[in-house]
Formats: C-alpha cells, sequence, structure tokens
C-alpha cells in the first residue's frame, strides 16, 4: 500500500513538471527562429529614439503603450536589410488604438514619415471600415492604394491598382477582441499575403516597374496615444530568392 502511494506522488510530481514546461513559450517551427526573447529588448531599437519608453517587456511579453500622438516603431536590428522572408507573431489589444507591422522599412527622405515600407495593418474597427487585417503602404513618392480586408490588390507595371475579393477571407467574428490572435506575414518577391488566425486577410503583388521596395526592415509600430498593445511569440523564418510576378 505504501509503494503504491509512493508511486502516486511521484507520478503526480512528474505531471506537475511537465504541465510547468508546457507553460513556457511554443518551440519555434523548422525553419522559424525566434527574435524576441522574452525578456529584454536585445535586437531591437526604438525610433525615434526617444519613445524607447514606450515598449518594455512585461511576463514574457513585448508591451507597448503610445507615449504621443504619433508614429513610433521598434524595430528588428539584427537584419534591416531583409528580403524574403515569413514573420509569425501573436498581439492582443489591450485598448483601442492604431498598430501593425511595418515590413521592407527603409528611411523615408522625403520626412514625411519616420519610414517608407508596406504595413500590416492591426487598427480597431474605429478607424475605418475594413482596416484591422488590411495592407497599408507608406510610400515617400508613390501613390497609395487601399488594399482592405478581404482585398487582393495587383499594383502593374506602370504603377496602376487593380483589387478584386478574396474568397472566405478574414472576418470581424474571426478576431478575438481583447486576447490574443496568431498573424502570418509572408513576404516573397513582390508577393505579400497577411494571415489572421489561420485565415487571409487581404494579399498584394507589387509589379510597379520601378520604386518597389525589396529589402528593409521590420518594424512594430503604436501610433495614438493611450493605445496598449502586446506582443509575443515573434518568429522570422528568412526564406530563399523569388522571381518577382508581372
Amino acid at each position: 500500500m505504501r509503494r503504491s502511494r509512493q508511486f502516486g506522488s511521484t507520478l503526480l510530481a512528474a505531471l506537475g513538471i511537465l504541465a510547468l514546461g508546457s507553460c513556457g513559450p511554443p518551440e519555434p517551427e523548422a525553419g522559424f527562429e525566434p527574435i524576441f526573447d522574452g525578456r529584454t529588448l536585445a535586437g531591437w531599437r526604438a525610433v525615434p529614439e526617444a519613445d524607447i519608453a514606450a515598449w518594455s517587456v512585461v511576463e514574457g511579453t513585448l508591451l507597448a503603450k503610445g507615449l504621443e500622438d504619433r508614429q513610433s516603431y521598434l524595430v528588428y536590428a539584427e537584419d534591416e536589410a531583409l528580403t524574403d522572408f515569413e514573420l509569425k507573431f501573436s498581439y492582443r489589444m489591450l485598448t483601442d488604438g492604431n498598430t501593425g507591422v511595418e515590413l521592407r522599412a527603409r528611411p523615408d527622405g522625403s520626412g514625411k514619415r519616420y519610414f517608407e515600407g508596406y504595413h500590416a495593418d492591426l487598427g480597431h474597427i474605429g478607424i475605418g471600415a475594413h482596416i484591422l487585417g488590411a495592407w497599408d503602404f507608406h510610400f515617400a513618392t508613390r501613390r497609395e492604394f487601399p488594399c482592405p480586408r478581404g482585398t487582393r490588390l495587383r499594383i502593374d507595371e506602370s504603377g496602376a491598382g487593380h483589387p478584386e475579393p478574396i474568397e472566405d477571407s478574414l472576418e470581424l467574428a474571426d478576431i478575438k477582441k481583447r486576447d490574443w490572435n496568431q498573424c502570418l506575414v509572408v513576404a516573397k518577391g513582390n508577393r505579400f499575403q497577411f494571415f489572421i488566425n489561420g485565415k487571409l486577410s487581404s494579399a498584394f503583388t507589387d509589379g510597379i516597374a520601378r520604386g518597389r521596395l525589396d529589402s528593409g526592415a521590420i518594424a512594430l509600430q503604436i501610433h495614438e496615444k493611450g493605445t496598449e498593445i502586446a506582443f509575443r511569440d515573434i518568429l522570422l523564418k528568412r526564406l530563399g530568392p523569388a522571381r518577382a510576378a508581372p
């Protein structure tokens, strides 16, 4: 009887250790590497530098708090010339606000913004219809087209835009308002896709002859004073070169 009780205690202890282990960060999928260590901001830099106080690490999550009514970025500084990649992350909106992830970002020489780039938008629904899950374009000199949630956009060689609807695309009902949502952003050649919770939200092909952004940085963005958003499980997979679509 005593041996039975000892075995039961040992089994419960082992199960307890397994349960504790399951609470840690998930194992990255093949080819993905974590670019946020869950403890520090190592490998990241704030733009503008004065806004570093807007970014902190709290209980394993990357917490962003808007301090001013302006764009504020946290740039992945280990490689600011990324070309083709897949980026996975989870986000949780703690308040309403305007946020997202800038891709192939590079300094905007026009002074219009800190960066020009392609922007995966996580703005709340109060900003406008179909903004959450949209692609936004931050160009210094090019025309900027709308690519709202549920849209596939083709920008042709001359720079004209051709949108069409995506069948069975992401809907607002698929978004958890104050809970964690999983995102996947794919940048391959001149093709870009934005998935949330496993469903395609928006996509575009940038076929313009001149002015396409072929490389640049990844930058998390917050936009408004009072916005609070948490990020976690930020994983990057570098891809081989892809041919540009016509």
